[in-house]
């Protein structure tokens, strides 16, 4: 009897001594990253691919030793198109899940909403989208462009002759600091190339609009003054009824071309195409582009759709936030290899002048001073198949102006 308890409370002892074991070897064996992505609402469309995409760079890395010898783990929150619970949600991350660094976040509200929890808590965000400028926090590294690796060489094509020659601009975009402040610049730019603003229509919608058919009339009203193009900076699920009105107008590229800088393979996925070839997208990668390193990044990414059974697997594609956040995630991993430690502030000392080589067909670089890739720029065609022929493009890679020189103060930030 007392040999059966004595066993008993051994058993007992043992077993309370793995559960309480198990948990913290398990967290001293990995590293835990945070994807900070829309899963639900307006902006699931086009941020849940960057989730999954982050996922595949994870089990990529993961399946190549780690990092220090360690697996890296995933926690994965859903803000859910609602800026205020980014904020919430990043906090959970860094205090409560202890991750040591932050993938996420597309629209500069939600970006602008995260960043003094990052500051406060001295977390680390890599944030993978073309963005307004305008600003440089050392807890944040910005893998997409800033306004002079999209936005401006975008207009000045449409300026050009092999651009259409444009003279008049409809500055359309959804209704936050992205557009709005990007427009701003694009003004100023225009400005110093002789564009009045008369020449100059600026229209916002809320996020989420549906109804562009008032919008898309008057486009067509404003460019009989003149040579027209319209320049998109509309976010989220509200292409889908802008790219469709204009095809139900009948609003071709040879009339008035449109370029985005917010629509890329992924969006285009839930549109007839047909309407639209021939206008444009500026963006630093599509999946077109060939070369070995994108072509292995997209069988990477087709083989990962399949093998998780992703939402239409067989068509998926791969755009330039994806690209932006893969390479992300490798800098990352290559910045804690060299500083020996996930530790934030030795990792963003580490990450100044890391090189990665791209999909994008050139090897990347972190820049030594104001945490922005060195990026090409790319001008897209939209094809009939959703994807894009390249129309024109930089030789190589272009340093990132975040302080635009077209507005005035920032003439002595530009060494940053």
């Amino acid at each position: 009897m007392k040999r059966r308890l004595l066993l008993k409370q051994l058993a007992a002892a043992g077993l309370l001594s793995l559960t309480a074991w198990t948990p913290a070897t398990w967290a001293a064996d990995t590293i835990k990253v945070g994807i900070l992505h829309s899963l639900s609402g307006t902006m699931a469309i086009s941020e849940t691919s960057l989730k999954d995409v982050a996922l595949m760079t994870i089990d990529e890395i993961n399946a190549n030793g780690g990092v220090l010898g360690k697996k890296l783990e995933p926690v994965v929150v859903d803000p859910a198109s609602n800026w205020p619970l980014f904020a919430e949600k990043a906090r959970q991350l860094l205090a409560q899940d202890k991750v040591s660094v932050v993938f996420g976040a597309w629209t500069s509200v939600s970006r602008k909403s995260v960043l003094p929890v990052f500051k406060e808590l001295n977390g680390l965000l890599f944030y993978p989208v073309q963005y307004e400028g305008e600003e440089l926090e050392r807890n944040v590294f910005y893998t997409g462009a800033a306004p002079n690796q999209q936005a401006i060489p975008a207009v000045e094509y449409l300026m050009s002759e092999d651009g259409g020659g444009a003279t008049r601009f409809v500055l359309l975009g959804t209704d936050y600091v992205y557009p709005r402040t990007t427009n701003k610049i694009l003004r100023a730019f225009l400005h110093s190339k002789g564009v009045k603003d008369s020449d100059i229509e600026e229209v916002y919608t809320p996020f989420g609009h549906a109804d562009y058919q008032t919008i898309v009339a008057n486009i067509k009203r404003f460019a009989a003054g003149g040579r027209t193009a319209v320049v998109s900076t509309i976010n989220g699920d509200s292409n889908v009824p802008f790219y469709k009105e204009l095809g139900n107008a009948g609003l071709k590229a040879t009339d008035v071309p449109v370029v985005a800088f917010s629509v890329g393979e992924e969006e285009l996925r839930g549109v007839d195409t047909k309407p639209l070839v021939g206008h444009l997208a500026a963006w630093n990668y599509f999946e077109s582009i060939k070369n070995p390193v994108n072509d292995a990044f997209i069988a990477k990414w087709k083989a990962y759709a399949k093998a998780k059974n992703l939402p239409n697997a067989d068509t998926v594609v791969t755009n330039d936030p994806m690209e932006a956040t893969y390479v992300g995630i490798h800098m990352w991993k290559q910045a804690v290899e060299q500083a020996g430690t996930t530790d934030v502030d030795k990792v963003i000392d580490a990450m100044g002048g890391q090189k990665f080589q791209a999909p994008n067909g050139f090897t990347m670089e972190m820049d030594k001073t104001n945490h922005h890739l060195h990026k090409p720029v790319y001008i897209g065609e939209i094809r009939e198949d959703g994807q894009f022929n390249v129309v024109w493009k930089t030789p190589g890679p272009i340093r990132a102006q975040p302080w635009s020189p077209y507005l005035p103060g920032n003439e002595n930030k530009q060494g940053l």
